[in-house]
């Protein structure tokens, strides 16, 4: 596995209670391609906090990515919807925690927030 996988899902679990995830709970189990082989993650939710473990097991949500894609979606360089239209990735089970991985990963390189933005237009005060 990359160690662009490794530190996203070590950094999810280190993070404890995430804000994002508050009104969430599920699992989803991540089946990562790479050389012929599958890397499985698994991540349990539980109200906002997440738990990470490399167990192959049934779980609400299971996405089939290749592994350098999934790389890509971890530094914001390609979002999970738009990739699940093009069959870039691959899902099985409840479709909400799709929409939720869009939270989940880095935003675009050079993404600005739009509070941010708008200051900037405004001028020193």
């Amino acid at each position: 596995m990359s160690e662009t996988t490794r530190e996203f899902f070590d950094a999810l679990e280190r993070h404890g209670h995430e804000r994002v995830l508050k009104k969430t709970s599920g699992t989803i189990r991540f089946d990562l391609e790479r050389d012929h082989e599958v890397d499985h993650w698994f991540v349990e939710i539980r109200a906002g906090v997440a738990r990470v473990s490399r167990q192959n097991s049934d779980a609400d949500t299971v996405i089939r990515a290749d592994n350098v894609f999934f790389d890509r979606m971890v530094r914001g360089e390609a979002k999970p919807l738009p990739a699940w239209l093009r069959n870039e990735i691959t899902t099985e089970g409840k479709f909400r925690f799709i929409v939720l991985l869009e939270r989940l990963f880095a935003p675009p390189p050079g993404a600005r927030h739009p509070r941010a933005l708008a200051g900037d237009r405004e001028g020193p005060r």
